[in-house]
């Protein structure tokens, strides 16, 4: 499986962005999906959830701003970012877990920067 993320790009304070993360390889098994992000300095952290049937989660500092989905026919993930606040500048990366072979896979990230 193979997961390519972007676009990530300058936004200003209260803007909104949508990332897209679209899978290939062997997407058969692919479950649940996630993005996560890592702002500079800090540790990779968790933004959001969706399973394989729509149910999403949020981190509290994303909920009511972003939303998760997913387009399963195109094998796509997307992140719907409104609201964007500085803190949320970080690279975002997406992962896919896949329920056949028990493995995740990441994407390479792509960044987002939010200017105050």
């Amino acid at each position: 499986v193979q997961l390519q993320a972007f676009g990530g790009g300058l936004v200003q304070t209260g803007g909104s962005l949508r990332l897209s993360c679209a899978a290939s390889g062997s997407v058969f098994g692919i479950n649940t999906m996630r993005w996560y992000r890592q702002a500079p300095g800090k540790q990779r952290e968790w933004v959001a959830i969706i399973s394989a049937v729509g149910t999403t989660t949020y981190s509290g500092s994303v909920k009511g701003r972003f939303t998760i989905s997913r387009n399963n026919a195109k094998d796509t993930l997307y992140l719907q970012m409104n609201s964007l606040k500085p803190e949320d500048t970080a690279t975002y990366y997406c992962y896919a877990d896949d329920s056949r072979t028990g493995r995740g896979y990441w994407g390479q990230g792509t960044l987002v920067t939010v200017s105050s």
